[in-house]
């Protein structure tokens, strides 16, 4: 089987914490934390654009938040 076809569980296991942090308004510190201790360079991206949505639509954003976002740059 080639490498890029094969299974790998922690991009597995990153790729479904960041849909539940899209889909959560309100994420846990926890699952954002082990985002961010898994977080390679082809998610930072997404990673930072799933916060930044949420920063947007929220009128008195998340310190919490923000501070992730700014820490990703």
């Amino acid at each position: 089987m080639p490498a890029e076809h094969r299974f790998d569980p922690r991009d597995e296991l990153l790729d479904l914490l960041l849909r539940k942090v899209d889909q959560d308004p309100y994420p846990s510190t926890t699952m954002m934390d082990m985002i961010e201790e898994m977080l390679n360079r082809e998610h930072v991206e997404a990673y930072a654009r799933i916060l930044m949505a949420k920063v947007s639509a929220d009128n008195y954003p998340s310190l919490d938040l923000i501070a992730r976002v700014k820490a990703l740059g």
